[in-house]
């Protein structure tokens, strides 16, 4: 049997999703600068399948600018399809970036962000469920869940390695078929590009296993969530941290202060980007191990934005990182990067102070002890934080009104679709999606 190899060259789009075109591998030398074709209502294209009113109907012309550098080619035997793809700016036809170009959202806040002397690393932790291993009651954290995924963990380690990833830990987690995987950290647009990477891949590994690899929000309404954790940290231009100050509250430099608190007052609305379907708010309540109020903890598993714990002491000044909790795989990770960069930039421009931090659970304080401490209930609904987006001047700023216009009318759009449906209905439809 005859075959042609072919690489996809794809995008992360507003539903989370990796979409292209294939091309033989023979012509992606010629690829690389025009690319393929693209049309910019197929932003609109919701994880669902049906396609949210688009403002361009079938009109207008752009195209995928390949970035070579992102290539991966995933043979996991030699007998299956290699699995080829790209990953990709989207480009108008004058050669800049198109406005609605999520890899660009995030890239333009990071050029925002240095201009202000400040560089960002960050590392994406996933959680996943493989579907096609068995469920047992003594699955979390157990080697017997550990053992009982076969292959998959050793295969999809080396592809992951193949892929330029950096593997870090793999482990089974508190949920149903539930596992987790990290990677050592990266600068900000290699560590987002590597977790659009990082979910095919698993899908991939898993396809060829004959498992499935679901990182939907939430499998059914009982059920621990899959969660995106991402964690980062700042650096002056030369690389040097500067999350770090002995004397200030947590050890959190004034720097650092400005930008966790720039996050946290920005909450409610970046939830909009960061947890953007509608089963990802029956995983944001309080106890359920994810985001339910805007805190930042010192150590606390629960709270949106958590400062990490240092292992060495005297290690401080290179290791204190910090963690955002209230993400998932429904949003493509240039979104939740790109989200949390402008935010923070937003608290260092504003020269805020550090943020009230909390010890105790939010959900335990009376109306006065949370009112001391700024702290309020993430929305409750996707309906919720689109309405705090849509009101948000500063992100609309930086998302720019196109984008910002049509991230809202695709997710209102998803929110009809789900509305006639329950939670268990809805568990289902984005586990199809994710």
């Amino acid at each position: 049997m005859r075959r042609e190899e072919l690489i996809m060259i794809c995008t992360s789009d507003i539903a989370g999703q990796l979409r292209g075109k294939a091309v033989p591998v023979r012509d992606f030398e010629k690829r690389r600068t025009v690319g393929v074709g693209w049309t910019p209502t197929n932003i609109m294209i919701t994880a669902h399948g049906p396609i949210a009113p688009s403002p361009w109907g079938s009109r207008e012309d752009l195209y995928l600018r390949p970035v070579p550098a992102t290539a991966v080619r995933l043979a996991v035997d030699s007998e299956g399809p290699v699995q080829h793809f790209v990953l990709s700016d989207i480009m108008q036809l004058d050669g800049t970036p198109w406005t609605c170009c999520l890899r660009d959202f995030l890239k333009r806040g990071l050029a925002a962000l240095e201009a202000e002397g400040l560089r960002l690393v960050a590392a994406f932790e996933h959680e996943f469920a493989l579907r096609g291993v068995e469920e047992r009651p003594n699955s979390p954290y157990n080697f017997d869940a550990f053992r009982r995924q076969g292959l998959f963990a050793e295969v999809f380690t080396a592809a992951m390695r193949e892929a330029g990833l950096e593997p870090d830990t793999f482990m089974p987690e508190y949920g149903p078929s539930q596992y987790e995987v990290t990677m050592r950290h990266a600068p900000a647009l290699t560590a987002a590009d590597r977790a659009v990477v990082l979910r095919e891949v698993a899908r991939g590994v898993a396809h060829r296993l004959g498992l499935e690899a679901t990182f939907t929000p939430l499998l059914r309404p009982d059920a621990v969530g899959n969660g995106v954790h991402l964690h980062f940290s700042l650096t002056e231009g030369s690389g040097r941290p500067v999350n770090h100050d002995p004397d200030g509250p947590g050890g959190l430099s004034p720097v650092a202060g400005a930008f966790l608190e720039g996050v946290r007052r920005k909450l409610p609305s970046l939830c909009a980007l960061t947890a953007a379907s509608t089963v990802s708010y029956l995983r944001l309540v309080p106890h359920r191990w994810s985001a339910s109020y805007t805190n930042v903890g010192v150590r606390d598993r629960e709270a949106a934005l958590r400062i990490c714990p240092v292992f060495r002491p005297g290690s401080e000044e290179t290791a204190l990182h910090f963690e955002y909790r209230a993400a998932d795989a429904a949003a493509s990770p240039y979104l939740v990067l790109g989200a949390i960069v402008w935010a923070g930039l937003w608290g260092v421009r504003q020269k805020l102070g550090p943020p009230p931090l909390t010890t105790a659970d939010p959900e335990q304080m009376d109306e006065r002890e949370r009112a001391a401490l700024d702290l309020r209930r993430l929305p409750g609904s996707l309906a919720d934080t689109l309405s705090e987006l849509e009101a948000d001047a500063d992100l609309k700023a930086a998302m720019g009104e196109t984008l910002h216009r049509v991230y809202l009318a695709h997710k209102r759009f998803e929110e009809e679709l789900m509305a006639p449906l329950d939670p268990a209905e809805q568990c289902a439809r984005y586990l199809l999606a994710y």
